[in-house]
């Protein structure tokens, strides 16, 4: 398919949207269900678009005839073919291109719709488990609401939803949404930390933003138990290629001994973070049964990084904090995450508290005095979930 194929099929879908599933009452699952990024789906697309614009056509072109009835029936009297009406989505036409093509497009979609000026986006991931309502979702949201000058950013966020049911719960918050192809793989439930789901989501993730990346976005990536306190991109650092925060930060930015944090990095596409991407998916077959954050700080000290003139920084936890090493300073706080932490009931409930925190610290700056702020009531169920953790699965600190 070429350029212009791509472009009558986004017509064709903007116009299927805005009339077709509100005149047939379709409700945002079936949309998700119709409209995902995977083999099977991509056909269900394909009919689906041509059946609708192929009736819409249809009804359009029978008012016409009954409209100008004389002059069809003196044109139908002297052709000698048979009239007929014929889909004309070029999804029908042309075939279904492949899935490769198709989610790829449909990405560049969403993350151009997203983008800010400069081609960055923010870009988190989401399934069934985190996505239910008043959950975690939800409070990564309410982080950005009452966050200082951090609601603005919402309209950068690009959620990858990693099944249907997430992907629905997005369309209906209005967001931008993607729902890649899982290749079957079922990540509903709870990712419970280092089992083969879990490694499979975080590879998979890894492999899609080196594909982003390609595409030519820069990206700030978060985790969706971090909560945005204040717009953090005045603490990136301009000349860095990738930065990344960390479990513990030992005081210079540019030690590689400092602890990486794979929840949260801020990746600008060029060629060295597109080959330091690949490089590091790749690296998983090194170390089978490791997730990303534990090959992440195998790697960061490797030639090749420095070969392919990657420029790498550490994230202060003074700014990008988390429980394992809180930022003290709620003066000057940008990112809280709820790592050093296992189970989702245990971050929902010590995110709850923070945001507590946040709001009793930003209701009393009007009239702040000379004192300094209270710091913060967690981790509580948090920490008592780290110490539970079999000493074999500790190495690996964030992200959890």
């Amino acid at each position: 398919m070429d350029q212009t194929d791509y472009q009558r099929i986004e017509k064709e879908e903007e116009v299927f949207y805005s009339e077709d599933q509100q005149q047939l009452g379709m409700t945002i699952s079936e949309v998700a269900l119709e409209t995902s990024c995977s083999p099977d789906n991509i056909n269900k697309t394909t009919i689906s678009i041509g059946h609708h614009v192929f009736l819409r056509r249809l009804a359009k072109a029978t008012l016409l005839l009954f409209g100008g009835i004389a002059v069809l029936s003196l044109i139908l009297h002297n052709s000698n073919s048979t009239f007929r009406f014929l889909p004309t989505s070029s999804f029908y036409r042309s075939g279904s291109p492949s899935t490769e093509n198709y989610c790829s497009w449909v990405l560049d979609r969403v993350l151009r719709n997203a983008s800010m000026e400069d081609g960055t986006v923010i870009l988190t991931t989401l399934n069934e488990a985190w996505a239910e309502p008043n959950s975690m979702f939800d409070i990564f949201l309410e982080s950005f609401r009452i966050g200082n000058g951090t609601q603005r950013l919402l309209n950068h966020l690009v959620i990858i939803c990693m099944d249907q049911k997430a992907y629905a719960r997005c369309l209906a918050l209005n967001f931008h949404c993607y729902h890649p192809d899982t290749k079957g793989v079922n990540y509903t439930s709870e990712a419970v930390f280092l089992t083969n789901t879990y490694l499979e989501m975080m590879w998979a993730r890894i492999d899609l933003f080196a594909s982003i990346l390609e595409m030519g976005y820069n990206f700030v990536f978060t985790d969706t138990d971090i909560m945005w306190l204040r717009d953090p991109f005045q603490h990136f650092y301009s000349e860095a290629d990738f930065q990344i925060a960390c479990d513990q930060f030992y005081g210079n930015s540019y030690d590689v001994n400092n602890r990486p944090n794979g929840g949260f990095n801020f990746v600008k596409s060029n060629n060295r973070t597109i080959q330091f991407y690949k490089f590091w998916y790749t690296s998983r077959e090194a170390y089978p049964g490791k997730h990303d954050q534990d090959v992440l700080n195998m790697i960061k000290g490797d030639p090749f990084i420095t070969n392919i003139g990657l420029k790498m920084r550490f994230l202060d936890t003074a700014y990008f904090g988390g429980f394992c090493e809180p930022s003290r300073d709620l003066n000057r706080v940008c990112t809280m995450h709820a790592n050093c932490c296992i189970g989702l009931e245990n971050k929902v409930h010590d995110l709850r508290i923070l945001l507590d925190d946040w709001k009793k610290y930003m209701s009393l700056l009007p009239n702040m005095t000379a004192s300094p702020p209270s710091s913060w009531s967690v981790p509580q169920a948090c920490r008592a979930s780290f110490n539970h953790l079999p000493k074999n699965k500790t190495p690996g600190l964030g992200n959890r």
